[in-house]
């Protein structure tokens, strides 16, 4: 089909994928002057309603799924019985030919893309949408950010999208990554997406798939039978936080997993957290232990001498450590001995006060700047809105905007709660030690519905927390060119 023309506008350039239901082209689209994907439902099954209607399903079950890290959907119709669905196109590699590519990659960097890829996955779980085959094949790299892609074989809410509609009987997945539960034929849900993810990233970090088999299914055997596989016995430089992550997301039982997407993605924050500084990691320079060549009697000599060396210290830093503290708390009289001090406020206890907007560039750096105060007068019938846009990705103009929060101190929050009027938009937490920025991430991606509450993974204390929104909601703005907004009437810390 190259060098056809699909309703008038999209003009087939090359064929770059095809499967049992659909193949893939980039192709261009003349009215608009940029390149496309474009699926096409077989020919064969062009007069099967049941496959047409599947095809129609997974069109309006990703369409909703508007988010920064998962392929957007820009148009679906039939032209000359021809069934297709229009994507944008991802130029770039695919996270399997990366790896193929470079090999097992650098801890931080798996990390990140892990977490691009839980958000997008916990967005599409909030919408009723179950990937059911996350895969490298199917994440697509662009300016070194994830986005998912080919939910092809999807459910929503709980009709399965690309296959027969049936709950249980029918092998779906990929078998380097299938759940154990796919892999029997059971019914997949979120929780098999997260044991997908794991298998993804062990990929990341070994360079290879964590059941090696010469043929799919002798692979999807082997998730249902074999042992979890060692993560440190394959890499020993992975942080053994992380390893456990991995490992968890990987059981057997979905009951011994994760509980949600954003439970596996609040993980990983906090094993990213826990991370050497990136200056520090790439300038570490461990020194080469260099063997003793001595004379066994001499090296056991040696060693006699060291020990008893070392023994005496040990008992002379004991002894200083006991007289320093008993100095520190007659000085402090510390309370848990019955003085007169005051223990370190708590988290709980900060009370945080909206102070600006966040909108780097492209923004502006407004944002309903004299509605911030709203968002933290203690009052939750007024509020702080967002602009106004034609999209819930911002009329595709930026990636997010932000609401800066003040702390008044230094401090490591456990979790913020944000009451809105309009449930619906997602947002991540993030914590610096500048109201300018920069801020890290220090939260999973979550939809916030009338009152949701954030866990955050903060390593050090922050004085300013942002409510980095990245998706709004269709909502009643006044404007009805532009519907998308996001309202946030009141945020406290708990």
């Amino acid at each position: 089909m190259v060098g056809e023309l699909i309703a008038g506008r999209y003009e087939l350039e090359e064929l770059t994928g095809s499967g049992g239901m659909s193949r893939v082209y980039v192709a261009r689209d003349r009215q608009l002057g940029r390149r496309v994907a474009v699926k096409i439902l077989h020919e064969r099954f062009a007069d099967d309603e049941s496959y047409v209607d599947r095809f129609r399903r997974e069109a309006r079950a990703v369409a909703q799924l508007n988010h920064p890290n998962i392929v957007t959907v820009i148009d679906r119709g039939e032209s000359d019985g021809v069934q297709y669905i229009v994507f944008e196109h991802v130029e770039g590699e695919d996270l399997k030919e990366l790896v193929a590519r470079t090999g097992p990659l650098p801890v931080r960097r798996a990390i990140d893309l892990a977490v691009q890829i839980g958000r997008a996955l916990s967005f599409a779980h909030a919408n009723g949408v179950v990937h059911r085959d996350v895969k490298p094949q199917n994440v697509l790299i662009r300016d070194g950010n994830a986005k998912v892609t080919d939910f092809g074989i999807a459910r929503a809410d709980g009709v399965e999208i690309g296959t027969a509609d049936t709950t249980t009987g029918t092998v779906l997945g990929t078998g380097d990554y299938i759940s154990p539960e796919q892999a029997r034929g059971e019914r997949a849900d979120e929780q098999s997406d997260v044991y997908s993810l794991g298998a993804l990233l062990f990929e990341l970090l070994t360079g290879h798939v964590p059941y090696p088999a010469e043929s799919a299914v002798a692979a999807a055997m082997r998730h249902t039978t074999d042992p979890v596989p060692d993560v440190l016995g394959e890499r020993p430089d992975v942080p053994p936080r992380l390893a456990t992550a991995v490992e968890r997301a990987l059981a057997k039982d979905p009951a011994d997993r994760f509980r949600s997407m954003d439970d596996f993605v609040d993980e990983l924050i906090a094993c990213r957290n826990e991370l050497p500084p990136v200056d520090a990691a790439q300038t570490m320079i461990l020194p080469t232990p260099v063997p003793d060549r001595q004379h066994p009697a001499v090296v056991r000599r040696r060693r006699g001498a060291r020990t008893a060396l070392s023994l005496l210290a040990l008992v002379l830093l004991v002894g200083l450590a006991v007289g320093g503290y008993e100095l520190w708390r007659r000085e402090h009289k510390s309370p848990t001995l019955g003085g007169g001090g005051s223990p370190p406020a708590a988290a709980a206890s900060a009370r945080l006060k909206a102070m600006a907007a966040y909108d780097p560039a492209p923004g502006d750096g407004q944002e309903m700047n004299a509605q911030i105060p709203a968002a933290t007068d203690g009052n939750p019938s007024t509020y702080w809105q967002t602009e106004r846009y034609t999209t819930a990705a911002f009329g595709n103009l930026k990636h997010g905007v932000g609401l800066v929060l003040d702390a008044g101190k230094s401090i490591r929050l456990g979790s913020l709660t944000i009451k809105t009027p309009t449930p619906g938009f997602s947002a991540e937490i993030e914590a610096g030690s500048s109201s300018s920025g920069p801020f890290d991430v220090v939260s999973s991606d979550r939809t916030v519905a009338d009152g949701t509450s954030f866990t955050l993974n903060v390593p050090t204390g922050r004085r300013y927390y942002v409510i980095w929104i990245t998706n709004l909601v269709k909502t009643d703005t006044g404007d009805p060119s532009k519907p998308f907004a996001a309202r946030i009437s009141e945020v406290t810390a708990g």
